[in-house]
């Protein structure tokens, strides 16, 4: 093989290898998302069974049960317009109260109540999550939160 010959399989197979590197990455980072639901979308059945989500909204009022036994908790999470049951087996943070705004993370099960793994309660008086703000503006307006992409849920 002449040395030019020698130089473009090397540059061929040297741009193959970032190829195949970028598509792993971006695979990998697919399988890794997760997406952010509205307690409207969950309770239209609008969510995947078993794919780990955010759900945002506010913690009903005279909603927060706690378990006497251990640390679980049960609360309803509320956009305004549907409300599903959060149950959360954990340390709830410090700023977590009735009427804030937060995110719980986890899986709904097949009743439509979230197993929430992670609650974020917001940090102060000012913020709240953007999705949690623009779900609840949808929700005020009669409208629904766009589905995410189906094809990533598998």
């Amino acid at each position: 093989m002449k040395p030019r010959q020698q130089r473009m399989w090397f540059v061929a197979i040297i741009f193959s290898g970032i190829a195949l590197a970028t598509v792993l990455v971006l695979l990998s980072l697919g399988e890794n998302m997760m997406y952010f639901y509205s307690p409207s979308q969950i309770s239209k059945g609008e969510v995947p069974r078993d794919a780990v989500i955010r759900v945002g909204g506010l913690v009903v009022n005279d909603s927060v049960v706690h378990d006497d036994k251990n640390l679980g908790v049960r609360f309803k999470l509320t956009d305004t317009a549907n409300t599903i049951t959060v149950y959360y087996h954990g340390i709830l943070p410090d700023l977590f109260r009735e009427g804030q705004g937060i995110v719980a993370i986890g899986e709904i099960d097949a009743a439509g109540q979230m197993k929430a793994n992670e609650v974020l309660a917001k940090h102060d008086e000012n913020y709240m999550p953007p999705e949690v703000a623009d779900a609840l503006k949808t929700a005020a307006e009669g409208g629904s939160m766009p589905i995410p992409d189906s094809h990533t849920h598998k």
